[in-house]
């Protein structure tokens, strides 16, 4: 089990990327910084909905901002992604395990059987 810290982390991770919209900007912004503005243009909502998914990325630690002149470039933060993958490769593992024990007793019980 994990700490409170790293549940709360992944809480908001999973979170932030349950929505579309949010999955598409981190998308966009794995190419390279973007700012709001050009954030919003493929979306037809409003420049506050899309402010208040930034902010839900940025809580989450996926994206953050900068500051250049009069504009807050945002930017994907990958270590924040490796949190998330971290722990599905590690229940993908344990779960695969299981599998792989039920399997086997199945095997056995079957070859039990057979006798």
């Amino acid at each position: 089990m994990g700490t409170m810290v790293e549940d709360e982390q992944l809480d908001a991770l999973f979170t932030a990327l349950s929505d579309r919209t949010r999955r598409d900007i981190v998308a966009r912004l794995s190419t390279g910084e973007a700012t709001v503005k050009e954030l919003a243009e493929p979306y037809a909502m409003s420049m506050q909905a899309v402010s208040h998914h930034i902010r839900v990325l940025e809580r989450s630690g996926l994206i953050s901002q900068g500051r250049h002149r009069q504009t807050r470039p945002c930017r994907l933060e990958p270590a924040a992604l490796e949190a998330a993958l971290s722990w599905i490769e590690e229940s993908r593992r344990a779960w695969s395990d299981r599998m792989d024990r039920l399997e086997t007793h199945l095997t056995r019980l079957q070859e039990g059987e057979n006798q």
